[in-house]
């Protein structure tokens, strides 16, 4: 599960927020000033950081400042006044790797920190008897590589990197197919139906049911 810290004093963005990004299967962690956000940092380091500009004690771009000194690689997401140039650029400035402009919608939210995240992915993933490099897109069961073609490959991507999670089909299709696709999720089936005999007895594809799809490893 991402750990995601949320840093936002306004209780009626934050509450909300963290309910919907739970919902979407993230474990979130808030902070309700810039100190504790950087103390929080400090003692438990998040996944990915989603930030506010203007929070209390510390503003966002002092703890952004020093956040990318402790952590070069955590992703770090800003939250900045509506139409606010001047705090985008400061913001980017100060570390950041993308921002999000208040009032934001949801949808989009989420895409940017879906792509933060899969751009601080490393570069190869092993989960049980497999592995998989991104960067070489090949994928191995032990030494012997998998012949997958490149939409099975992404799709085994994307599940190896949070094993043992339920994942609802939706975010699947939304991550592996197109933020943009409608209708039927059949294809997902049929491709998870051809990753089935590829791994063989390797690794495992469970439907989890009302949900979508679980990758099982085991040692």
């Amino acid at each position: 599960m991402v750990r995601l810290l949320l840093a936002e004093d306004d209780r009626d963005i934050s509450e909300p927020l963290a309910r919907a990004l739970r919902h979407e299967g993230y474990e979130v962690t808030e902070a309700a000033d810039g100190a504790t956000a950087l103390r929080t940092t400090i003692d438990s380091p998040p996944d990915i950081l989603l930030l506010d500009v203007g929070l209390p004690l510390m503003d966002g771009f002092e703890v952004c400042r020093a956040v990318r000194e402790l952590h070069p690689r955590l992703p770090i997401l800003m939250l900045t006044a509506k139409d606010g140039e001047l705090d985008t650029v400061a913001g980017l400035d100060a570390g950041a790797n993308d921002y999000v402009t208040k009032p934001f919608r949801l949808a989009e939210l989420l895409a940017r920190l879906r792509a933060l995240l899969r751009n601080a992915d490393p570069a190869v993933v092993v989960t049980g008897r497999l592995k998989i490099d991104a960067a070489a897109r090949r994928a191995f069961i032990d030494d012997s590589e998998i012949g997958l073609t490149p939409k099975e490959f992404d799709l085994l991507a994307f599940f190896a990197r949070q094993p043992g999670k339920a994942v609802r089909r939706e975010q699947i299709m939304d991550e592996v197919w197109d933020s943009n696709w409608f209708g039927s999720t059949k294809t997902l089936d049929v491709h998870v139906a051809a990753l089935r005999r590829k791994l063989g007895e390797a690794a495992s594809i469970e439907a989890v049911r009302g949900i979508g799809y679980r990758l099982e490893t085991g040692n």
